[in-house]
C-alpha cells in the first residue's frame, strides 16, 4: 500500500487521541499508535497513565488495524516534569505540569522518537488548530480549538515553528460531540469514556498528599499572617496553598479571606480580603513566541493567566533573556506565579511563558 505520510500518534487511551489516530489511518496515512508510560503506576490507574489506559489504547489500534507500541518514558518524565513540579513548589509557586509535559515529553522526547523511527509527523488529540501562511517560507500559526469548551491552546503555547511543522491535530477542528460520534462510527470501546480531569501522576487528585510523600522537605510548619504581618494561624507547609485560594485556609477572620501571597523563604502564607488580590501587571520567564522571534515592541493582546480563565486586554512587551512584561488594562485578580500566561490575537496564539512575579 502507498502511504500518504507516516505519523507517530501519542495515544493516552482516551477518546480524543484514539479518534485522532483512527482518522489519520482512515485518510491513508501510516499510523503507529504510541502509548507513553510516564509514571511507575504499579498497577494503579492514574488517569491517562495506567493499565486500563494502556489496554484501551491497544484495543483501539487492534480494532482500527494499525501498529501499536508502549514506550517507557518514566525516567525522562521524572527528570523534566516531576523535578520542575517539586522545584516550583519549593519556590512558592503553583506549577502547571501539563504544560511542562507537553513541552518536554509530547513535543520534546516524543518528537525525537519520531525522528529516530523515521516518521514524518507526530499527532495528538489536543483541541487546537494550525495553519501555514502563504508562500514557500510561510510561517506556521497556532489557534484555538474549534470547540471553545475543549480548547487546549493554553497548554500548547510553547509550540514553535519546528514543532508545528511536524505536528497534526486531527480533532482540533471539530467539537467534542463529533469526536465521540467518530468513535462510535469506528466501533471504539472508548466512545463514551469520560474525560480525565486529574493530573496523571497524582492519585485521587490529592496534590498535597502526593507532595508530602514525594517531596517531604516541603512539609515545614509555618505561620499564616494577615496583610499587616500579624500571625493569625499556622500551616504544615506553604505548598498546600495557592494565590486566590479561599477554602481550607485553617483560619477564621469573620470575613471572606483569600491567600494573597506565599513567601517560601519565610515559610509564610499571607491572607486577607479579596480586593487585595488585584494586580496591575506581571513578569514572565521562559517565554516562547509561536512565530519564533519576539515582537520588536509592545503589542496589544488578550491575555489568559489560568487554564479556564477569561482573557483580559493587556500590553505585552518582550524583555531580554526570554522574558515578558504584561500590563493589564484593568487590574486582574488572583494571579498565581508558576501558572502560564498566554498571549492571544483573536483566535491565534502569539506565545506565552511562566508567571514569576506580579505587582499592584
Amino acid at each position: 500500500m502507498g502511504w500518504r505520510r507516516s505519523v507517530l500518534v501519542a495515544m493516552s487511551g482516551g477518546v480524543d487521541s484514539s479518534v485522532a489516530a483512527c482518522l489519520l489511518h482512515e485518510q491513508g496515512h501510516r499510523v503507529l499508535g504510541s502509548h507513553l508510560k510516564l509514571v511507575a503506576h504499579g498497577g494503579v490507574e492514574h488517569g491517562c497513565c495506567g493499565p486500563r489506559a494502556e489496554a484501551d489504547a491497544r484495543a483501539v489500534a487492534e480494532i482500527a488495524g494499525f501498529d501499536f507500541e508502549v514506550v517507557n518514558m518514566v525516567d525522562h518524565f521524572e527528570r523534566t516534569v516531576l523535578s520542575d513540579f517539586f522545584q516550583e513548589h519549593r519556590e512558592g509557586r503553583t506549577p502547571n505540569p501539563c504544560v511542562r509535559c507537553n513541552q518536554h515529553v509530547k513535543f520534546g522526547a516524543f518528537l525525537d522518537r519520531a525522528d529516530a523511527l523515521g516518521f514524518d509527523l507526530v499527532a495528538t488529540g489536543h483541541y487546537v488548530r494550525t495553519w501555514r501562511g502563504p508562500g514557500p517560507g510561510g510561517r506556521w500559526h497556532l489557534g484555538r480549538g474549534h470547540d471553545p469548551s475543549k480548547d487546549q491552546s493554553y497548554v500548547l503555547h510553547m509550540l514553535g515553528q519546528r514543532h508545528l511543522a511536524r505536528s497534526v491535530f486531527p480533532v482540533g477542528s471539530q467539537v467534542k460531540a463529533e469526536t465521540r460520534a467518530h468513535a462510535a462510527r469506528f466501533g471504539l470501546p472508548v466512545a463514551d469514556k469520560p474525560d480525565s480531569q486529574e493530573v496523571c501522576f497524582v492519585p485521587g487528585a490529592d496534590h498535597a498528599a502526593y507532595l508530602a510523600a514525594h517531596a517531604p522537605d516541603l512539609v515545614r510548619p509555618g505561620r499564616v499572617v494577615g496583610p499587616d504581618g500579624e500571625a493569625i494561624g499556622s500551616h504544615e507547609g506553604s505548598f498546600r496553598f495557592t494565590i486566590g485560594q479561599r477554602r481550607g485556609l485553617g483560619v477564621s477572620t469573620g470575613d471572606r479571606t483569600y491567600v494573597l501571597d506565599i513567601d517560601p523563604t519565610a515559610n509564610r502564607v499571607v491572607v486577607g480580603p479579596g480586593e487585595l488580590l488585584a494586580r496591575r501587571g506581571l513578569r514572565a520567564e521562559r517565554v516562547g513566541w509561536v512565530a519564533g522571534d519576539p515582537p520588536a515592541g509592545p503589542v496589544e493582546a488578550s491575555v489568559r493567566v489560568r487554564y479556564r480563565g477569561a482573557e483580559v486586554p493587556a500590553v505585552v512587551k518582550a524583555t531580554p533573556g526570554g522574558g515578558a512584561r504584561v500590563e493589564f488594562r484593568t487590574p486582574e485578580r488572583a494571579i498565581a506565579p508558576g501558572q502560564s500566561v498566554v498571549f492571544y490575537a483573536g483566535d491565534e496564539v502569539l506565545g506565552g511563558g511562566t508567571i514569576v512575579e506580579t505587582w499592584r
